[in-house]
């Protein structure tokens, strides 16, 4: 029963190979379509152990990808989403090509830009997005109408808008020219359209909203639409070895060089 629950689920196992979604491989073992050691598997919660081989159509799965973490310059007018039924644009259309299969961590939604970090690895999606990690996340906000530097600062105490309650939020006030500021939120909780939607309740027009950090992960000076990798050195630095997963130390290493710059 030990060796049963050291190993991994089969769904996460075909997810680390780069072969697809855990969703995507569940409809792929429901089809009929995996095996481990040549037994079908029909239960998505079974688990591999080390040395077993899997096989999806008859080939054999792929070596897992080591953990890997880019930087990406979201341009406005994009979609995080991997699909959109209203066929707007999504981030996956402005990516570069020679990326693996990646997904956001948290999201930007169609008209904030700034930095959107992309992972190969779903486990480190999902444990960074957690409420309980409750990393930083700092905007720029560009908006129109004459600030009120103290409402600014009773948001540290937390607000209720609609029923909606948002935690503490530190915003000042960066620059004022006429009717147009700069504000700085940074906040932890990153609720749908939160900034939007208390700018809007204070009586502020957003124009402008552009993420500048994510955790200990910088915006800087990365071009719109570029995407550079967190080298792995700073990656185990940042979030600790016990937080990689364990396949990156036996797996192959990825192809391409850090930077991925579109042209």
């Amino acid at each position: 029963m030990s060796d049963q629950v050291s190993g991994e689920r089969i769904a996460k196992v075909m997810s680390r190979a780069g072969l697809c979604s855990r969703r995507e491989a569940e409809k792929l073992i429901e089809q009929g379509r995996v095996e481990i050691d040549g037994v079908t598997v029909t239960e998505p919660g079974i688990r591999v152990l080390e040395g077993q081989r899997v096989t999806v159509d008859g080939e054999l799965l792929s070596e897992p990808e080591p953990t890997r973490l880019w930087r990406f310059h979201k341009p406005k007018g994009f979609l995080t989403a991997a699909h959109d039924p209203q066929g707007r644009p999504t981030i996956y259309d402005r990516l570069p090509p020679g990326l693996p299969r990646v997904m956001p961590i948290g999201r930007l939604d169609l008209n904030s830009e700034g930095l959107l970090l992309l992972t190969n690895d779903g486990g480190l999606k999902r444990r960074l997005e957690l409420p309980t990690t409750a990393w930083l996340r700092r905007y720029r906000v560009r908006v129109y109408g004459r600030v009120d530097k103290e409402a600014l600062a009773r948001l540290s105490q937390g607000i209720t808008i609609d029923g909606v309650s948002y935690g503490s939020i530190e915003a000042r006030l960066d620059n004022q020219v006429g009717s147009n500021a700069w504000l700085t939120f940074r906040l932890r909780e990153g609720k749908n359209r939160e900034i939007r939607v208390i700018c809007e309740h204070l009586g502020y027009r957003v124009n402008r909203l552009m993420r500048v950090a994510y955790g200990p992960f910088q915006l800087g000076a990365l071009p719109e639409g570029d995407v550079e990798e967190v080298p792995a050195k700073v990656l185990r630095e940042q979030l600790g070895s016990s937080i990689i997963s364990s396949q990156a130390g036996r797996a192959k290493t990825g192809k391409g060089s850090h930077a991925h710059r579109r042209r």
